[in-house]
């Protein structure tokens, strides 16, 4: 199938005026959303807001974009692909506005909510639409360039969210953080105005999948709900099965629901094709080791007594390894084919989360240890990047290029909101109980001060479970990716 034709030629419309303009979009979620990873402390703090109030703002964002990220990418598909990116642009400065403008007191935290909600829903727009552009209006080596260098505002992004936050926060205050993602967003917005528009082609009446939307927003909700607060709730509670039934059952539901829908807007067809399954969830398992951010730098800050520019600083090598190593990624690509780069960047990561775990030595040691752990994490994830993206767009059809693409980067949005809320759940709870993983005390021996053990075992228990995503991730790629030739870059499927 193709997609309608736009007016004006794809060579046109592929410029880097609009790669670049769409970059930046991408950057407001991936590098200024995605500070408060880093810079939550302060944010709560300064606000005067409870910590489980601040990890629900903390993980909202991802869950929104990755709700309505496929929605979104149906619609870019049938109403106009730009016009979708543009509203992207709009929601983005509205959301960092209510965000740096948030009072302190009483207001503070449904300013917060909404304004990370937005941030979410800007992001559901831009990226599966700017993928769907990506496909549209360049192919061959000219599209895994393009795929290179949107990955490095996704990715890239997220590599340097901590250090960025943690410099503009401790030199500017955090507020500025949110003002630069509005002014990022109206220069993003301007550069890609006047570009041709791209949809596909209309085989059908497209009527808006409400009732499949519904459930899974509902089992999505109820499911994150479940996550952050089940601590606080009691995991046996009432409360906390409540909110997991309503996940399993609105999940199944979902799954009836969508089958054999011709408006779904998730269509599992799209699955059969292995390729892009191992894709999708690889991606959502890679982006969920997010979390390690997040339980490390509150490690470091929490338990180790650095600022928020401090901690940021150890992760410097990992915004450059990431930028450095994903048009490396794109080369092995070209060599390889997409799985054994995809296998080589996760087994790197993998490494990387061991490096972070041994919370039992002294912070001097852990910080030369969480330096190397954070390049290799930029590393194994630009390998990962390009070749990941690459499969997944090649193998969708070109008339669900938006709906495929969202599904693809609802994987990484929901990825990184549960793997962020799951790790926020598990060193939140265990740090708050004062040690309830001292059993980890008899496997290992604390070096340096003893006041702070509990911080460091829940840390160790919480680095541990993202380890476990590693391997699951690396075990998909392996049962799903099939042994490929490499593609040569003017052989990539349109």
């Amino acid at each position: 199938m193709s997609s309608a034709e736009p007016r004006g030629t794809p060579a046109a419309a592929g410029s880097d005026r609009l790669l670049y303009g769409m970059i930046l979009g991408v950057l407001a979620f991936w590098l200024f959303a995605q500070t408060v990873l880093n810079i939550a402390p302060t944010m709560a703090a300064d606000l005067g807001v409870e910590t489980s109030v601040m990890n629900i703002a903390v993980s909202i964002t991802a869950l929104f974009s990755g709700i309505f990220i496929v929605v979104m990418g149906g619609v870019a598909d049938r109403t106009g692909r730009v016009k979708v990116v543009q509203w992207g642009f709009m929601l983005g400065i509205v959301g960092a506005l209510l965000v740096g403008f948030a009072p302190r007191g009483a207001l503070a935290s449904a300013f917060l909510i909404a304004g990370r909600v937005c941030e979410g829903l800007s992001a559901a727009c831009i990226m599966p639409a700017s993928l769907a552009l990506v496909k549209a209006y360049w192919s061959g080596a000219a599209r895994q360039r393009a795929v290179s260098l949107w990955s490095m505002g996704s990715w890239g992004g997220s590599g340097f969210a901590a250090l960025f936050g943690g410099l503009v926060a401790e030199n500017l205050g955090w507020r500025w953080i949110f003002f630069a993602a509005a002014a990022v967003s109206v220069i993003g917005m301007l550069m890609v105005r006047g570009t041709p528009e791209s949809r596909a082609e209309a085989k059908q009446a497209y009527k808006l999948d409400l009732a499949g939307i519904a459930d899974f927003m509902i089992a999505m909700v109820a499911l994150q709900i479940f996550a952050t607060q089940g601590a606080t709730f009691g995991w046996t509670s009432v409360a906390s099965l409540a909110l997991l039934s309503t996940a399993i059952a609105f999940g199944i539901l979902f799954f009836r629901t969508e089958s054999g829908n011709a408006n779904a807007f998730v269509d599992f067809a799209l699955f059969r094709n292995s390729t892009y399954t191992g894709a999708t969830i690889s991606n959502l398992l890679l982006n969920a080791v997010a979390g390690i951010l997040l339980v490390s730098m509150s490690l470091v800050q929490i338990g180790g007594g650095m600022s928020a520019q401090a901690a940021g600083l150890l992760t410097l090598g990992y915004a450059i390894a990431i930028v450095a190593f994903i048009r490396v990624g794109e080369k092995l690509l070209q060599r390889f084919g997409p799985r054994k780069p995809m296998v080589w960047g996760s087994l790197i990561v993998g490494v990387s989360v061991l490096l972070l775990m041994p919370t039992f030595t002294t912070l001097g040691t852990y910080r030369i240890l969480a330096v190397i752990a954070f390049t290799l994490f930029g590393v194994g994830l630009g390998f990962y990047a390009t070749p990941s993206t690459d499969a997944a767009l090649s193998n969708l059809p070109d008339d669900q290029a938006g709906s495929g693409s969202g599904i693809y980067k609802m994987a990484s949005s929901l990825g990184a909101s549960f793997g962020v809320a799951i790790s926020a759940a598990i060193f939140t709870a265990l740090s708050a109980d004062g040690g309830a993983a001292g059993w980890v005390a008899g496997v290992v021996t604390f070096a340096g001060r003893q006041d702070n053990v509990a911080v460091r075992e829940a840390a160790l228990v919480a680095l541990g479970a993202n380890l476990l995503m590693v391997i699951a991730a690396v075990v998909s790629i392996v049962l799903t990716v099939p042994k490929t030739e490499p593609r040569a870059p003017d052989q990539t499927a349109v």
